[in-house]
């Protein structure tokens, strides 16, 4: 009896401070992309990888924002974007994620079918003096980058 409680406690000792844990992860899935932008899905969180036209020297020009997928949030993005080209007149648009302030600005062309949208991102921190601007995208890009 004594060697089978000295097992257990050994065994269970031995099970307790193992330096090895498996730790579950979420798969990374890459949705749409156009040229260097992209959108990332890892769990329920969608993360938008955009160009930054604004040359900044300290660090890469690509930038991003991120949301979760709460109340079908990505299907609602992809449809207030899209509905922003068919607007008359074409009029910038201002969401609010949990980090950031989005401006999406449309620009018209002579061309019909050709207006572009830009992503302006602002941080919602007080100390961060962030404004990005997106490489200029038409509609036919965004359909690509949402998969649509």
């Amino acid at each position: 009896m004594k060697k089978i409680i000295t097992l257990a406690a050994l065994f269970f000792s031995f099970v307790s401070f193992a330096q090895i844990k498996v730790i579950e992860t979420v798969p990374v899935e890459k949705l749409g992309k156009v040229n260097n932008n992209y959108i990332q899905k890892i769990g329920d969180e969608y993360t938008v990888y955009y160009t930054s036209i604004q040359n900044d020297d300290d660090s890469s020009s690509l930038r991003k924002f991120a949301f979760k997928n709460v109340n079908n949030d990505y299907v609602n993005l992809y449809n207030i974007i899209v509905g922003g080209f068919t607007a008359t007149p074409l009029y910038d648009i201002k969401l609010e994620l949990p980090n950031n302030y989005i401006w999406l600005h449309y620009t018209g062309n002579v061309v019909p079918d050709k207006a572009t949208v830009q992503f302006m991102v602002s941080s919602k921190e007080r100390d961060a003096a962030t404004n990005n601007v997106s490489e200029p995208l038409v509609k036919d890009q965004i359909n690509k980058l949402f998969q649509r």
